[in-house]
């Protein structure tokens, strides 16, 4: 019989944990969530789902940048620049539900504010992030810039045009490349006759604190899924049919957050610790983190249609976000080490199921929907149990 216990190690003396600042700054995501969700209520097409994806991104881009910040600062943290940076991330919540609407440039302006004052605290500390490239490679920025003078489609294809530019940066900058390229500017800020700023120093991330970080993150995510699933349940007749629904959906998010959070690393589902650089790890917390949100739109929606079949959409968000959940924890596994076979083994029925049931199962009920998900999910979390490596100590390295 397997042993059952989470990967992650236990906190070691001394080591740093979430201010009470930074757990106040995790308000904005609570509420920031929470409106990016119900972007995909109803019955969402694929225009609603792209904007919803670019809004997320740009939301969670504004919450990393603090976080990081946060976590290397330390004592040395600027209250009033974090506070700022909140209220910059309340104006972009508050702005979802306009966004079609007139409040678009308001979240624009918002989130260009945002970055901009995170540049600013990493200029003042003379420090840059090796392993976060966009706090000197800005580039990203200039297209959301630019969508100021647009509207509509073209105003959020700019935006996705910005956070592409910043993926691509995250995904192929590694911290030498970066370093190499600080050091080139330096060298031609400081040329004869000039005279030149303190050189800008690597800083180095608090392992064990971030990790802790993002799976806070991770946590109110799975919080709002719980939120949409009780709203819903309070609106609709409760009988047999809702408890059914009711169950299922409790247990999908329950084996949710085992994966990612008992058996994964940085609120990534089945990522072991230290084996990837932040840098990409990020990313990946990031589509995770939007995937849960979307399948808790459609976990409350499906509550709502507890007695009447599914509408397509809602169908295909459930098992859309859930595959792509399943497709991260692929990766993750096998930047892990699990090979190929094993990988294939822990999430290939699962995803095939999932893609199956999305094509497939139309006029489902809300009940035997939730429940295949449930199959599908309990099918990796089985797995893995059976599979599970040996535990691999958490790095903790040491804060600047």
């Amino acid at each position: 019989m397997t042993e059952s216990a989470p990967t992650a190690p236990a906190p070691a003396e001394g080591e740093r944990h979430a201010s009470w600042l930074e757990l106040f700054f995790d308000l904005t995501a609570v509420a920031g969530v929470a409106q990016l969700a119900h972007l995909l209520h109803g019955s969402p097409g694929w225009d609603d789902v792209a904007l919803y994806a670019v809004m997320f991104l740009a939301f969670w881009t504004g919450w990393m940048l603090f976080t990081v910040y946060g976590n290397v600062s330390g004592d040395e943290v600027r209250t009033w620049t974090v506070l700022t940076g909140m209220f910059g991330m309340a104006v972009m919540a508050a702005a979802v539900h306009g966004v079609r609407e007139d409040r678009a440039g308001a979240f624009a302006l918002a989130y260009i504010l945002v970055r901009s004052l995170a540049g600013k605290a990493w200029e003042r500390r003379g420090e840059y992030v090796p392993e976060l490239p966009i706090t000197q490679l800005g580039l990203g920025l200039t297209p959301w810039v630019v969508s100021m003078w647009f509207d509509g489609t073209e105003r959020y294809a700019l935006w996705a045009l910005g956070l592409a530019i910043d993926l691509t940066v995250m995904f192929s900058v590694s911290g030498t490349r970066l370093a190499a390229r600080v050091d080139a500017r330096y060298a031609r800020e400081a040329g004869p006759g000039r005279r030149a700023a303190a050189k800008p120093a690597a800083a180095l991330m608090d392992a064990p604190h971030l990790g802790e970080r993002l799976g806070l993150f991770q946590l109110i995510v799975l919080g709002e899924a719980v939120a949409q699933v009780v709203a819903a349940a309070s609106r609709v007749e409760w009988d047999a049919a809702l408890y059914s629904v009711g169950v299922g959906s409790f247990l999908l998010l329950l084996l949710l957050w085992s994966l990612s959070l008992r058996h994964g690393a940085d609120g990534v589902p089945l990522l072991a610790w230290d084996v990837l650089p932040v840098r990409l790890v990020l990313p990946l917390h990031c589509f995770v983190a939007g995937a849960v949100a979307a399948l808790a739109a459609g976990l409350g929606d499906a509550v709502e249609h507890t007695h009447h079949p599914v509408p397509e959409p809602v169908r295909w968000l459930l098992c859309g976000s859930l595959a792509v959940y399943l497709a991260v924890a692929g990766v993750a596994a096998l930047s892990s080490g699990r090979g190929v076979g094993g990988t294939l083994l822990l999430v290939g029925p699962s995803l095939a199921a999932v893609l199956l049931t999305a094509a497939a199962a139309r006029q489902a009920e809300a009940a035997h929907l939730v429940w295949l998900l449930v199959a599908a999910a309990a099918w990796t979390r089985l797995v893995t149990e059976r599979l599970r490596p040996g535990r691999r100590e958490r790095p903790a390295r040491p804060a600047p």
